[in-house]
């Protein structure tokens, strides 16, 4: 019992700086001004040191001490010890003095494109203590945000899909709706509608499957008792989709917020397709249980457009388990 209680003691970290002051400045006088003590205090704790380890460190002759073959070898080890023991502190020190606090935040590309620059603006702009966060926006589609948010990538997430995944929780911060849209000189620019039959067999170009458009759009063809066509064309942007409509001649539904300047500047024409419902929420999500930081919570205030940090939501908030 006295053996395995010996061993799981850890040996002085002082102790070990003057074992490698000594190594360092080869007298223990040299080591004893190195460490900022007396040489009679340096003496008795290399005494001390080698009484601990049950070794023979030192070489001890009228002209001075040295270091044993041995004494050289864990003089070489204490020195890795003491300086992870610096950097532990250096670190610990950055922590306490850093003036800026992280977020990092995942996002949709309707709400990062659309919705999240004006709360960051709105979050820099708040009066508080101190200097302005830190906020990485990480941009991905839904399917993906939500998978950053359950491995702790991210702190917060939003998300335009029809549900959430277990072990998330969600809060709806705005209502957007999808829209067909086809270019100005398109046969469809000047009507107000098209059946869900006629925009199946359009040239139809869509978002890449996760993305929660395509999501939406889905679950809506399906209550309609309709699915999407095999092998459509896929692309990652609203971007990217409404160039093929203006330069290729082809349909393509999209979230109305992402594309209402383009309308409003006659370069796109929205179409409404009869039959589907496609309203649906922006979510705000975190992770079920997971502590939030103070700027986790002012962000999630901001995008809520509410006074209230999360831990006062309650009846309205979500728990995931819609999604797989």
């Amino acid at each position: 019992m006295a053996d395995r209680t010996r061993r799981t003691e850890r040996t002085s970290l002082a102790l070990l700086e003057l074992l490698v002051a000594l190594d360092e400045h080869g007298s223990i006088s040299a080591a004893a001004r190195a460490r900022g003590v007396a040489q009679p205090t340096a003496s008795a704790g290399l005494r001390t040191l080698e009484r601990r380890l049950g070794i023979d460190l030192l070489v001890r002759a009228p002209r001075g001490t040295s270091l044993t073959e041995t004494g050289r070898l864990v003089a070489t080890w204490a020195g890795e010890l003491v300086a992870a023991s610096e950097r532990f502190e250096e670190a610990v020190t950055a922590l306490r003095t850093t003036t800026h606090e992280r977020l990092r935040v995942a996002a949709s590309l309707t709400v990062a494109e659309h919705l999240a620059p004006r709360w960051l603006a709105a979050l820099a702009a708040a009066p508080r203590a101190g200097a302005a966060p830190d906020v990485e926006l990480v941009v991905r589609n839904s399917r993906d945000v939500m998978d950053l948010v359950l491995a702790d990538g991210a702190d917060l997430g939003f998300v335009e899909g029809p549900g959430v995944r277990r072990g998330l929780r969600s809060r709806t911060v705005a209502d957007d709706e999808l829209v067909a849209v086809v270019a100005p000189t398109h046969p469809w620019a000047g009507r107000r509608t098209v059946a869900v039959g006629d925009l199946l067999r359009a040239r139809l170009v869509v978002r890449e499957a996760g993305s929660g458009t395509r999501e939406v759009l889905e679950a809506a063809l399906e209550r309609a008792g309709h699915a999407l066509p095999p092998h459509l064309p896929t692309m990652g942007s609203t971007v990217a989709l409404t160039s093929a409509v203006v330069h290729g001649g082809a349909v393509t539904v999209v979230s109305a917020l992402g594309v209402a300047d383009d309308v409003a500047r006659g370069s796109l024409a929205r179409v409404s397709i009869a039959g589907l419902d496609l309203r649906r929420r922006l979510r705000l999500v975190w992770k079920d249980g997971a502590g939030l930081s103070a700027t986790a919570r002012r962000f999630a205030a901001v995008a809520t457009r509410a006074g209230a940090l999360l831990d006062d939501v309650a009846a309205d908030d979500e728990r995931g388990g819609a999604v797989e």
